[in-house]
């Protein structure tokens, strides 16, 4: 078991552990960044057809990335990357392939051909873009998508598509991603030979970034009513991020979250534009503008950033801590858990610090027990089937 960072406790009891998982300091989003890295950046996203995945499509791509499209509306996403091919600083190289993210077989196709087809050999980033919405009329207390008559013999089980997509389909994209992601792939130089050849089980040297961008939502860290799938499966996606930051770093991989809130586009059905008529939306620009300071910026390692209406701050100029402190203007784009880690609870730590101590104490005597004993319980599950 990984130990923790050896500081000590602050005054309210709490440890840090941003060391031990190797996560960034928090995002100053009035800060600027360089979009330089983008070109020639492979870019895998699911959902890219339309919405989000559509519209920082246009932007990487315009800054020389590739891109990997992949979705069920075929003729949105052809339209795209036809679209894509025509804009200048376009590499050329952009492409679509249709897939449905529920499917297993679809997403492993999409990610080889991605793979086969990339001109550097291989995927940089990929962006868990696929997406659903509850249609049903929540409003009424019918909060699954399920036929009436649930007091029959035998009632099919709700059919929960959106947690399909939404948490089944990104585990998906993210268990793929992180696969091919370490896969050793070739780059030209400036003088247009070939650096590294194509093998596996190894990154690239030099480095190369490599990034997963998980996209969450508002309602991953507050409720929607009327919306449970969608809420489930973006809390979900929230604690997906929460738990790969702190272990996919050792793969060289860097992960960070996207939290928009309500944006007028096709995901969000007619009920949720009537509901916030009249009231403030985030607006796509800004979506794209947080994703690609995210993309761009390979120093920002498990971060999440909330996209929300353009709002006045005003930040206290001797809260040294927080970025762009003593700044004053209009933000749609927040840090989310900037302190998260900096601040653990006095009962992980002891809790983490308890088990290491055990393990020490039993040393590998017990370390071998346990093994034994997990032997001679599988063992006779094996002669039990075999009976």
């Amino acid at each position: 078991m990984v130990g923790f960072p050896a500081t000590f406790p602050a005054d309210d009891g709490s440890w840090s552990l941003v060391e031990t998982i190797h996560q960034s300091q928090p995002v100053d989003v009035t800060a600027p960044y360089s979009t330089a890295t983008l070109a020639g950046k492979v870019i895998l996203i699911t959902g890219g057809a339309s919405g989000f995945g559509a519209a920082f499509a246009r932007k990487w791509a315009g800054h020389g990335a590739h891109i990997f499209i992949g979705d069920l509306d075929d003729a949105a996403g052809e339209a795209l990357v036809a679209e894509l091919r025509t804009l200048p600083g376009s590499s050329g190289y952009h492409y679509y392939q249709h897939c449905d993210v529920t499917k297993w077989v679809d997403q492993v196709s999409l990610f080889k051909m991605a793979a086969a087809t990339s001109p550097t050999g291989g995927i940089d980033a990929v962006v868990a873009g696929a997406g659903i919405v509850e249609r049903g009329d929540t409003v009424s207390g019918n909060i699954f998508d399920h036929p009436q008559g649930l007091d029959a013999e035998n009632p099919p089980p709700p059919k929960l598509n959106v947690l399909a997509v939404n948490l089944t389909g990104v585990m998906y994209t993210t268990h793929l991603a992180i696969f091919w992601l370490k896969r050793r792939g070739s780059r030209k130089s400036e003088e247009g030979t070939e650096e590294i050849s194509v093998g596996t089980g190894e990154t690239l040297q030099p480095p190369r970034d490599r990034h997963i961008l998980l996209i969450s939502s508002i309602a991953g860290v507050s409720p929607l009513p009327g919306q449970t799938e969608y809420t489930a499966s973006k809390h979900a996606v929230m604690g997906l991020f929460r738990s790969l930051r702190g272990t996919v770093w050792r793969q060289g991989i860097r992960v960070n979250v996207l939290n928009p809130y309500f944006v007028d586009t096709p995901l969000l059905p007619w009920r949720g534009l009537a509901l916030l008529a009249g009231g403030a939306k985030a607006e796509v620009e800004d979506v794209v503008e947080a994703g690609t300071r995210l993309m761009a910026d390979q120093s920002i390692v498990g971060r999440g950033l909330v996209i929300g209406p353009k709002g006045r701050i005003e930040v206290n100029a001797s809260e040294e801590d927080v970025p762009g402190a003593g700044v004053k203007g209009e933000q749609a784009i927040w840090e989310i858990y900037a302190h998260d880690y900096e601040k653990v609870e006095v009962f992980v730590w002891r809790f983490v610090q308890m088990l290491n101590t055990v393990k020490k104490i039993r040393g590998w005597i017990g370390t071998v027990k346990d093994l034994f004993r997990i032997y001679r319980v599988e063992r006779a599950k094996k002669l039990q089937r075999a009976q």
